[in-house]
């Protein structure tokens, strides 16, 4: 007789657009605000909420036999951690791509070209005419060559901007040369634009402080749609109050940024609220790799995206 997994949907309304589960998986609805207990039985595997699942990573400490954690984000902080490094975690990577990389391009040019200003000043019935940056000859200053960096690049290729990429080593791939992150004060210096796709690890981590920022030229713009706590929050902070530089950020560190923070009133920055991969792209494509996650679980396969291997590393699930 076939063993029955069992895993836990964040929400009915997943799991009914999931339903019926491939042979051999039983749903259950946890949205992991309490520990499992009552009907929930023996959870072997948990697929995350998308937002804030940061707040309820705690309790997947309390599953007695955890196999398996699915994140519907590209990022995992803190998710192997909490999981325990005999569970398998897999990532959303490929789901955000395409919706994260448009929004940098948005932020890109709303700020060069005053967009932002021009809706405040809508609001005052106020007509401001002025040259602006174009996006047109910039130089971009590109870290991560992941999937969003691909598809980032992708996307600037038609602006006629000059892109150079930044990755965890240097090498050359198949798109051409790409430098190591101890090129990035000497790179800075000779670009209009720093944008940072990167996740946050030991490696990531304020790797872009008050060096690299003060390297870059007056009135450079620096955009993060990646992990916030890659740019050190207050070398940024200082250098955009002052004028100095422009930013327009969908990430930040800490997030939501605390009440009366100087960035919030700050003329060169631009903020939105981390909505980078959450757009109408994301119910279709989550689900899509959900379906495909399942299939391969229920079938005793490898599913895809592994960021730690857990007991894949001995075999099926």
């Amino acid at each position: 007789m076939q063993h029955v997994h069992t895993v836990s949907f964040p929400d009915p309304q997943l799991l009914a657009d999931l339903s019926p589960l491939p042979g051999g998986l039983h749903g259950v609805v946890w949205d992991m605000k309490e520990a499992p207990g009552g009907d929930l039985g023996s959870i072997d595997g948990v697929i995350l909420p998308y937002i804030n699942a940061g707040a309820v990573l705690g309790s997947l400490g309390k599953v007695p036999d955890l196999k398996f954690v699915q994140t519907q984000s590209t990022g995992y902080d803190g998710v192997c951690e909490a999981a325990g490094p005999r569970a398998a975690v897999a990532n959303a990577s490929g789901v955000h791509a395409a919706a994260t990389a448009e929004l940098a391009v948005g932020l890109m040019l709303a700020k060069l070209r005053g967009i932002d200003q021009a809706v405040k000043d809508q609001q005052v019935e106020s007509w401001k005419p002025q040259r602006r940056q174009s996006l047109a000859d910039r130089k971009v200053l590109l870290l991560g060559i992941g999937g969003i960096g691909k598809e980032l690049a992708r996307r600037l290729e038609p602006f006629e901007v000059t892109i150079t990429r930044v990755g965890s080593t240097a090498r050359t791939d198949a798109d051409g040369q790409v430098h190591g992150p101890d090129e990035l004060v000497a790179l800075a210096a000779d670009h209009d634009i720093l944008v940072s796709v990167l996740p946050v690890n030991d490696n990531t981590h304020h790797l872009v402080g008050r060096d690299v920022l003060a390297a870059l030229p007056d009135g450079a713009l620096v955009v993060n749609v990646g992990r916030g706590a890659v740019i050190s929050t207050e070398a940024l902070t200082r250098e955009v109050v002052s004028g100095r530089l422009q930013c327009a950020i969908d990430v930040v560190d800490p997030e939501p940024l605390p009440a009366g923070h100087p960035l919030w009133s700050a003329e060169n920055a631009l903020i939105t609220p981390h909505v980078g991969g959450n757009a109408s792209a994301f119910e279709p494509r989550i689900l899509k790799l959900l379906k495909q996650q399942l299939e391969a679980l229920a079938a005793g396969q490898t599913p895809a995206n592994l960021v730690q291997n857990g007991p894949f590393q001995q075999g099926p699930f």
